[in-house]
């Protein structure tokens, strides 16, 4: 008996995981609120009626994809600002990161640049609710960090939400450069500037 309800849960989760793929590929060319559950299970060859099975709305389904691009990112998002190495060193390691992430999960970066500000709230809710949390282990990160010392619990929120901000400005300038690799390196001398000017005004905030 439990090895069959093994393999229906299995079944089952396939099943949920080909939805959500099949939906994030068809958001490649649209956005959450014009997207219809029959476009999803056509797409995948299930039975309208089998959508509700996994989820209730379109707008779950869209919470669903929010934890999945954004909920694998916090190892990646502590990697970041870990305080290994020096500040240059963090910088290079941290716009290798993201140039990485966009490179592996493309569709998935453009869903959240998409739908951050998008016409569906759960989904906006859900999007700003993760990005919150990054903000939180950013900020317990940079606590660690001898450059931390005598700043105050809501400066650090503060700087840790301006890193946040900024790591997703350097994977929408990756995102780009996918269809225009020409300006790769371009993006690349950018965003390290970019962070470098947020890393000099952090040294200088007590001063």
């Amino acid at each position: 008996m439990s090895h069959t309800l093994g393999i229906r849960q299995a079944q089952k989760q396939k099943t949920r995981q080909s939805l959500l793929d099949a939906a994030l590929t068809l958001l490649e060319e649209q956005s959450l609120s014009s997207l219809g559950l029959r476009e999803v299970t056509r797409a995948v060859g299930v039975a309208p009626t089998a959508f509700y099975r996994h989820f209730r709305s379109t707008e779950d389904l869209g919470v669903a994809l929010v934890e999945e691009a954004l909920g694998s990112l916090h190892p990646m998002i502590r990697t970041t600002v870990s305080t290994a190495g020096d500040s240059d060193e963090r910088i290079v390691r941290a716009v290798e990161l993201i140039a990485g992430h966009v490179d592996a999960y493309p569709a998935h970066v453009r869903f959240i640049a998409r739908e951050r500000h998008g016409g569906v709230q759960p989904v906006r809710e859900a999007i700003r609710e993760q990005l919150a949390r990054f903000a939180e282990e950013v900020r317990n990160e940079l606590a660690k960090d001898p450059e931390s010392a005598g700043w105050n619990d809501d400066d650090l929120l503060m700087l840790a939400h301006l890193y946040v901000d900024q790591m997703l400005i350097t994977a929408s300038l990756f995102l780009e450069a996918l269809e225009a690799p020409e300006k790769r390196d371009h993006v690349t001398r950018l965003a390290t500037q970019q962070m470098r000017l947020i890393s000099l005004g952090r040294r200088h905030w007590l001063a």
